[in-house]
């Protein structure tokens, strides 16, 4: 005799965005109990989205609102995934609740406050404990190569570096918006050097103004050329800006990307003095 395995539900929802056309899209599994790593990743293959979300039961100990979770991109498991984690705890809340979640995720422990506001959610992470470190001059030659960058075109403010808040991202900041636009980068190479070093995406910036940044994020590993909004990889620039200097240890970042797809987001990074950890929160809303 055979049995029919039930399908689990998928739904989709976008996050750093009000509205279904904008932010980063995810899909969100809210129960993958008896899902294999085979099936979670055909999932979000099917997809396409850069990566999607499934919750699984929680470590001991944790408390109430609390849920393990994994992320796939459509080619592999990713560590940590800021813009699936808003929202998964957007679509938690749409069923049990504004308040305090908590995700175990593989790099860590990470709370998630979800707020309404005008009836709308908006859901705020907390990272894991970051890190900065430098790239290698020949590596960063690399980078370049691969992107089509001449050094001229870097911003000499911010230096490159990698940085983690979950995930590893290297940090450029382009001297101009006209150079952050002009995006078209030898996949192959860029991807070959990201899976040497161990990086989620590369986190291009271009500061427009004190606390304002626009961003953009390649993502070859994944197997899309371009992230929409990154939460993780902006919960890493947070922490790259606040150690080199480049804001004060107290500040409210906005951080906007998606523009150059046709998607635009915004992020929201909130620095604590005191505090090592970055805070990055947005809108997010069900698609469909």
């Amino acid at each position: 005799m055979t049995t029919n395995t039930p399908k689990p539900e998928v739904l989709h929802y976008t996050a750093f965005s009000s509205t279904p056309d904008g932010g980063n899209p995810a899909g969100v599994v809210l129960d993958a109990t008896g899902l294999g790593d085979d099936e979670m990743l055909a999932i979000a293959a099917g997809l396409g989205y850069s990566e999607s979300a499934f919750l699984t039961a929680p470590p001991e100990g944790l408390g109430g609102r609390a849920y393990g979770i994994r992320y796939f991109s459509p080619r592999a498991e990713v560590p940590f995934c800021g813009h699936a984690t808003v929202a998964t705890a957007v679509a938690l809340a749409e069923r049990t609740g504004p308040g305090e979640l908590v995700f175990a995720t593989r790099a860590g422990t990470v709370p998630v406050e979800v707020t309404e506001v005008d009836g709308a959610l908006r859901a705020t992470l907390t990272s894991v404990e970051p890190r900065v470190e430098e790239i290698a001059a020949a590596d960063l030659t690399e980078a370049l190569a691969a992107l089509g960058w001449p050094p001229a075109d870097l911003d000499p403010d911010f230096p490159p570096r990698i940085a983690f808040a979950g995930a590893r991202h290297l940090v450029l900041a382009a001297a101009t918006r006209a150079r952050l636009a002009d995006l078209a980068y030898d996949f192959a190479r860029l991807e070959a050097l990201m899976h040497r070093l161990d990086l989620t995406t590369v986190q291009l910036v271009w500061r427009e103004s004190a606390d304002v940044f626009h961003v953009r994020n390649p993502f070859p590993v994944g197997g899309v050329v371009e992230d929409p909004a990154t939460g993780a990889a902006a919960a890493a620039f947070g922490a790259y800006a606040r150690e080199l200097g480049l804001v004060p240890a107290d500040a409210v970042l906005t951080l906007y990307q998606g523009a150059d797809l046709g998607r635009p987001g915004e992020l929201t990074v909130t620095l604590r003095a005191g505090d090592p950890r970055v805070r990055v929160g947005g809108a997010g809303t069900r698609i469909g």
